[in-house]
């Protein structure tokens, strides 16, 4: 038997819990909402911090788009990491703000704006030890 035929194809794994890959359709991050009180939360919740309720949680798809509230030029990273890059906090309309990397755009003061309309993509951003795509989640510039 060839070496081909008895390796597994790889496969994708997002880089955090709320990012969901669905085999149709694109990819998107989840939140939990909070069934008495409706507040949304990005990530596993026990309690509800508006309400106190207790493990009455729905997830829910969260917006592509959004807005950037806060942004940074980084100019020092890890070893490898290529720089400078830009990060920032993007506010989704569910009320809910991602921390993330802003991609398609300068890292240059005078291309980025704080209210500036953004959306969500994805890529790999990594493979893991045993071959899998490591997919992440980025804001870009809206398109449209």
């Amino acid at each position: 038997m060839s070496a081909s035929a008895t390796t597994a194809p790889r496969g994708r794994r997002p880089i955090v819990p709320f990012l969901r890959l669905p085999d149709e359709g694109e990819p998107y991050l989840v939140g939990q909402r909070c069934k008495p009180c409706g507040a949304v939360y990005l990530g596993a919740r026990r309690a509800c911090s508006r309400c106190t309720a207790e493990g009455q949680f729905e997830e829910i798809p969260l917006s592509r788009k959004g807005t950037v509230w806060v942004w940074s030029i980084v100019h020092q990273s890890m070893p490898g990491v290529p720089v400078p890059y830009v990060v920032g906090v993007v506010d989704l309309p569910e009320g809910v703000s991602v921390r993330c990397n802003l991609i398609d755009v300068e890292p240059d003061p005078t291309k980025l704006r704080f209210g500036m309309p953004v959306e969500m993509t994805t890529g790999v951003s990594q493979q893991d030890r045993d071959g899998n795509d490591v997919i992440a989640f980025y804001f870009r510039p809206s398109r449209g």
